[in-house]
């Protein structure tokens, strides 16, 4: 069996947090985000710019750079 521990004890304040409470800021916990509304064009160039990036990223292979290669090819003789 524990000790009871007292109820009606104040809790210890620490006076690092006390001192440097006034810099925090309280920060909402929701963000409330609403894209605008595009026009039919707006809409249109959106779509092909997403289906430029989409390609892009697809085909575009990320070659090392030329030192890398260069080393490869040395180390292959």
């Amino acid at each position: 069996m524990g000790k009871k521990k007292n109820k009606n004890k104040k809790k210890k304040i620490n006076p690092k947090k006390e001192k440097y409470a006034k810099f925090r800021k309280d920060k909402p916990s929701t963000l409330d985000f609403s894209t605008p509304d595009l026009t039919p064009e707006q809409q249109k160039q959106k779509q092909t710019d997403e289906r430029q990036i989409d390609s892009f990223l697809k085909f575009n292979k990320n070659r090392p750079t030329k030192e890398i290669s260069v080393r490869k090819m040395k180390s292959k003789r």
